[in-house]
């Protein structure tokens, strides 16, 4: 399930070319502005430290959470989802219209579900019976209390070991674009990143570090109040009887969604929750999984939140996580192949920073868990210069 390796640039490669857009990150955010940029005609560099993709974007758990955003996000979602599926069209990467189902195992978790039925419709959101669902999941015809839930047909499923390494080659390829792995940025100003191979210039530079921006302009990610969010997470193998690409999204996720914590049902959920599963709570749970094209099961997550990303594993949240999945498809116990710590860049004060740096310098993350999702409407919205600066 590893990615594929890179070739590094030579010593002179950021030195002889200059282009239109400058690009320091190839993460999902990043690649993606650098997709859009080619597709409008425009040259792109992409500068990335790493000699591979090794960050969020390939750390998550492949969802496009489309449904589930709310407001202005809900917009720029859905033009995301167009953009994932002319990038997967493109590249040739595994990308799915599988759908996400949300199962519910109590009266208040259903209640939420058929309002946000109420407010989108029974085309986007479309309820399920328990049978079916527990069907969908393999699980015993008596098993868990689930009462219900829905189907959220337009969520996406890609495969995140692949799909960043996918884009990355495919831009590779193309004439107007070219991606220096293994080159550390070490300053940027107007029309010009300052790198470890040298001066890399551009009529336009965007920075998509996400929660490393404090590595390169630390008072705009203080600004914002950039923290790393840490996430545990696993592989396992999956179930007999499971039987979908489809994300399956448990009540918990219902919490940590603008589209379902926007409805009126969500309070009492939340002290539902509270008072049935205070050690999910206390961990920050999303217990949730998606299946890989190779069958198995991608599980978690939890939630923990600092300046710095500690890199110990606690193996009671590892377990509850487990634990928690297997009840939820009727097994006694999970097979774990692999797991990981996953970070990304979070801030309490809004789920995207835009902030210009200086003239024809812009930051651009997504500060919340939703960078997949968002990725290639942040980038059109960038190139059709209807975004604005936060600060």
């Amino acid at each position: 399930m590893s990615t594929a390796a890179h070739t590094v640039p030579g010593p002179s490669a950021g030195a002889a070319v200059h282009s239109d857009v400058v690009i320091v990150g190839a993460g999902i955010v990043g690649l993606a502005h650098a997709y859009e940029a080619v597709s409008r005609g425009l040259s792109v560099t992409v500068v990335e430290r790493d000699g591979e993709p090794v960050g969020a974007s390939v750390r998550n758990f492949g969802h496009c959470c489309i449904t589930a955003q709310h407001g202005e996000l809900l917009d720029i979602a859905y033009r995301s989802r167009a953009g994932w599926l002319r990038a997967a069209e493109s590249t040739g990467m595994w990308a799915r219209e599988a759908g996400a189902y949300v199962v519910a195992r109590s009266v208040t978790e259903l209640t939420v579900l058929e309002e946000l039925c109420a407010e989108r419709g029974d085309d986007v959101v479309r309820m399920r019976t328990a049978g079916r669902l527990r069907n969908t999941l393999g699980a015993p015809a008596g098993h868990g209390g689930i009462v219900g839930g829905a189907f959220l047909p337009d969520d996406l499923r890609v495969n995140p070991r692949t799909a960043v390494p996918a884009l990355a080659q495919w831009l590779s390829e193309q004439p107007l674009a070219r991606v220096l792995w293994g080159t550390s940025v070490i300053g940027v100003e107007t029309g010009v990143v300052h790198t470890t191979r040298g001066p890399v210039r551009g009529d336009r530079i965007l920075v998509c570090v996400g929660h490393d921006l404090d590595r390169l302009f630390p008072e705009a990610a203080e600004d914002h109040g950039i923290l790393r969010c840490r996430l545990t997470m696993a592989r396992v193998v999956a179930p007999d009887g499971f039987r979908t690409d489809a994300a399956v999204l448990t009540g918990t996720s219902m919490l940590r969604y603008d589209g379902f914590t926007a409805q009126p049902s969500a309070i009492p959920l939340r002290d539902e929750t509270e008072a049935h599963s205070k050690e999910l709570m206390d961990i920050g749970a999303n217990v949730m999984l998606t299946r890989l094209p190779d069958g198995s099961l991608i599980v978690g997550d939890s939630h923990h939140y600092g300046t710095t990303a500690p890199p110990f594993l606690d193996e009671r949240v590892s377990t509850l996580l487990i634990e928690s999945i297997a009840d939820l498809l009727g097994v006694e116990r999970l097979e774990v192949v692999e797991r990981w710590q996953g970070v990304y860049a979070s801030s309490a004060r809004g789920p995207l920073l835009v902030r210009d740096l200086a003239p024809g310098v812009r930051a651009l993350s997504v500060t919340s868990g939703v960078g997949m999702t968002l990725s290639f409407g942040l980038a059109a919205a960038t190139f059709d210069e209807s975004l604005r600066s936060t600060v």
